[in-house]
């Protein structure tokens, strides 16, 4: 399971034109999930995620957490995350978890990240979604469970 977690000042989903989904201050959580991922895996990656102090203090350094800001977070689904890109130009997805279990697993983490207590919102799964994220910092970070 792979995360790619922005710091957003705001971010939305958009799909055919509309509007689905949209968060002000907190995270963008881009999640990719491989074959083999597990239930105890997400759970222990939101919990990283919810206390990993990646939002400034008042004297301007990365000390608080999702969880001490009541941050909003937004979970994308996003196979692609699951690439192999080491032979030739074309990405396999051979180690993507197949998307039943990747949907189920995708609704575990984000009932995970809730348990945080905080606001969660997401993406549709599966669907081609067109995300506006105006990241913060910028501040990146890729996390594997």
């Amino acid at each position: 399971m792979r995360a790619v977690i922005q710091r957003v000042s705001q971010s939305s989903v958009h799909i055919n034109g509309a509007q689905v989904s949209a968060v002000g201050q907190g995270l963008v959580i881009l999640l990719g999930i491989a074959r083999g991922d597990d239930a105890p895996a997400a759970k222990s990656l939101a919990a990283k995620i919810a206390a990993l102090r990646i939002f400034e203090d008042t004297g301007g350094r990365m000390n608080l957490s999702a969880v001490d800001v009541s941050a909003e977070i937004l979970l994308v689904s996003q196979f692609t995350l699951c690439a192999d890109t080491s032979r030739g130009r074309r990405p396999g997805f051979e180690t993507a978890a197949p998307p039943d279990e990747a949907g189920k697993l995708c609704s575990e983490f984000a009932a995970a990240v809730r348990a945080q207590g905080l606001e969660m919102r997401e993406g549709v799964f599966g669907a081609h979604m067109l995300v506006k994220i105006f990241n913060d910092g910028p501040v990146t970070f890729v996390l594997d469970a």
